[in-house]
């Protein structure tokens, strides 16, 4: 009889278990299925990358290559998905409302951070709704391009252009508030120019407007532009990092042409997932992701698509700091220039 008892009792007690676990879950709003069993199994089905941005730009250029080897790792195919508009927050929304089961990850650029400091009515937490995988790759500068048709050569002949036209020279960017608009409102202030800002939707669509002529300047990652740069469809004038870019050694820093304290060494790239995602997939996920990054194939693809980056590969304890750290940062930056948020 005694043996009947404690049968019975030890159900309950796995029933009520089970019941208070999924219980908590599900008012956290986590489904079931993205803890316990399918750990183990992940991933089962095909996984998709939200990149907030418009194709054709820098992120874009990166995360393709990247994709291909990462799926051979994990064994799924991967899906990339634009969903660009204001300044990334479009799709930084969607995948905040996803399911943290590591089958919705999200690329995006440092003005993930900046957004906070930007707009204030954003409709998520960059820290608490989003999981850090993995910096996969950081900036080393920026070039400044001006269309041929453009009457300088030199940064000092623009800088003088910019002081004695009636009508002002304008530049594109991916938006307001991201690092492009940045580093060009940085050098409005160091070398007291007046460039007129014309944002666009995403980079694509901003670097279009450049090679076009419908503005004149561009402060840009040099990635997606050599290829311009070398068919003469674009003069690259100065470089903001620390040192010359290899592949542009004929191209001054800004230091070197009269514009003091203008280093501005660009952006990241990084992998996220909605917060809450467990552990052992985030681990999985940066595991498979920093051997793809470190496989030399592909850094001679990505140092060729995406020039004037360097692959990083920090882990999601590393990259989770790089956010906290940056938000500080670029609201210290953005107070200089007398930003104002919207």
């Amino acid at each position: 009889m005694a043996v009947q008892v404690d049968v019975k009792r030890r159900k309950l007690l796995e029933q009520s278990g089970k019941f208070l676990t999924g219980s908590l879950l599900s008012s956290l709003g986590l489904p079931l299925s993205s803890f316990g069993q399918n750990i183990s199994s992940y991933p089962n089905k095909p996984i998709r990358i939200v990149i907030p941005f418009a194709a054709g730009g820098t992120l874009d250029a990166m995360i393709r290559p990247i994709s291909q080897p990462l799926s051979t790792a994990l064994g799924q195919p991967i899906i990339i998905e634009n969903r660009a508009g204001a300044n990334g927050m479009i799709g930084a929304e969607m995948v905040a409302k996803s399911s943290p089961d590591g089958y919705t990850l999200f690329a995006t650029s440092a003005s993930f951070v900046l957004n906070p400091s930007i707009y204030k009515d954003i409709k998520y937490d960059v820290i608490k709704d989003f999981t850090p995988i993995s910096s996969l790759m950081r900036g080393v500068g920026f070039v400044l391009l001006v269309h041929p048709s453009v009457p300088a050569n030199t940064l000092q002949e623009l800088i003088a252009l910019d002081k004695k036209t009636n009508s002002p020279l304008a530049y594109s960017s991916p938006g307001i508030g991201n690092t492009v608009h940045i580093a060009s409102e940085l050098f409005n202030q160091r070398a007291g120019t007046h460039f007129l800002h014309v944002p666009y939707k995403g980079s694509g669509p901003s670097l279009n407007a450049l090679v076009s002529g419908e503005v004149q300047i561009g402060i840009t990652p040099p990635g997606v532009v050599m290829q311009f740069i070398k068919t003469g469809k674009l003069k690259a004038l100065a470089f903001t990092g620390s040192s010359r870019l290899p592949e542009l050694p004929e191209v001054p820093l800004m230091s070197e042409v009269g514009v003091k304290d203008m280093i501005f060494e660009g952006t990241w790239m990084g992998l996220l997932g909605p917060g809450g995602m467990p552990q052992p997939i985030v681990q999985k996920i940066y595991s498979e992701m920093s051997k793809c990054l470190h496989e030399p194939g592909l850094q001679n693809n990505l140092s060729t698509s995406v020039s004037g980056y360097v692959v990083e590969a920090s882990t999601p304890e590393q990259f989770a700091k790089k956010l906290r750290d940056d938000i500080k940062r670029y609201n210290e930056i953005l107070k200089k220039i007398n930003f104002q948020p919207t």
